[in-house]
This record gives structure tokens, sequence and C-alpha cells, in this order.
């Protein structure tokens, strides 16, 4: 443990970031940071003042910038990925993609902080790969519930038109802050998931 890591207490009163905790608090604050100012603002100082450490603490954790991002945009998948039940592993539609709203309303600025790496990757194509694998995570795991659901292999272009489907609806309510229309669309996709294994079989 560095020294800068022992000496780092928070902004106004807050208490030491553990050194078992403090990746994911320095991820959390990345985070904050770009889903508030973007991508454009994310930096050590920027970072550091936000989780309410010293610089140094920061640098020993990631080493660089871009170590920094692709940690943070694994850490929003995961997250993602476990809040929004994505895949609960039922193979039932009236349970596919059960937490989508509440994730919206509970860690909006997760999924902010994926929209604006989006939106950078069109200015920065070395940012592509990064937003190729957050997308590739989500396609599959629509894939494997999508499996689990019809009684035949579903094809890519499915998966992805199903996920494409959730990533507008989170993106409306990050936008327009509407959950019972998100509640109602995604009933209506359920159904038709439904209706879709019923007609296979």
């Amino acid at each position: 443990m560095t020294e800068a890591a022992k000496q780092a207490r928070g902004r106004g009163g807050r208490r030491e970031v553990g050194y078992g905790e403090g990746r994911d608090a320095l991820l959390n604050a990345a985070v904050r940071v770009v889903a508030r100012g973007g991508l454009r603002k994310l930096t050590y100082r920027a970072v550091a003042e936000e989780a309410g450490v010293t610089h140094g603490l920061v640098v020993h954790h990631f080493g660089s910038r871009d170590a920094l991002i692709e940690e943070a945009l694994g850490y929003v998948v995961r997250q993602s990925l476990t809040s929004s039940l994505l895949e609960p592993g039922t193979g039932k539609p009236e349970d596919f993609a059960a937490g989508v709203s509440a994730m919206v309303e509970t860690g909006p600025d997760l999924q902010a902080f994926q929209y604006e790496l989006l939106l950078e990757a069109r200015r920065r194509p070395d940012l592509l790969p990064q937003v190729r694998g957050l997308y590739d995570a989500y396609f599959e795991a629509s894939a494997r519930e999508l499996s689990r659901m019809l009684p035949h292999e579903p094809s890519p272009a499915l998966a992805r038109l199903v996920f494409a489907a959730l990533d507008g609806l989170v993106l409306h309510q990050l936008t327009l802050g509407d959950a019972a229309n998100t509640a109602a669309a995604l009933d209506e996709l359920r159904s038709l998931l439904g209706r879709l294994a019923a007609d296979d079989r």
C-alpha cells in the first residue's frame, strides 16, 4: 500500500477509502465524472477530487487514463448486467430484463457513462474496441437468455434486435424520465417473446 493511499482522506470529512474497496470507489468516481461532464473531463485529478482522495491513489491503482477508462467500462458492464436481470437464467419471458427500469432509476450515472463513451467513440476510433466489447457482452447475455426461452437457437440478429429495444428504452428513460412508459414497453416486449416461444413450439 502506498503512502498516498494511507493518507487519502475524503472531502468534507468523508472517511478514508480503504485498500480493499479503493478500486471500486475510484471506478464509481470515474463513472460520476464522465456522466456529469463527458469523457473529456475524465482526469486523475477530477476522479481524485470526486472520490475525496489524493491524486496519487488514482495513479497507484490504474497507471494510465486508458486503463482507467477500460476498467471503468468493465465495472459498468458488470453492474448493469447484474442489476438489469438481462440474463435471469430462468428462460421465462416474464423474467426477462425485469430490473431494467429500476436500474435506470437507481444508477443513472452507470448508464450515462456508457452513452458518453459511445458518443466519444465517434470522435476517437481508438475507443471502438472498448465499445464493441461493451455491446458484445450485452448481445451475448441476450442471446444466452433467448436460447433458454426459445426452442431453437436465436440468430445473432434477433439477439441484437431484442437488446437494441432494451437499449433504446434505457436511453429514453434516462433522458425523459418516464419509468411507467418503460415498464409498459417491457411488458409488451416480454409478451412478444412469449408468443414467439409458443409459436416455435
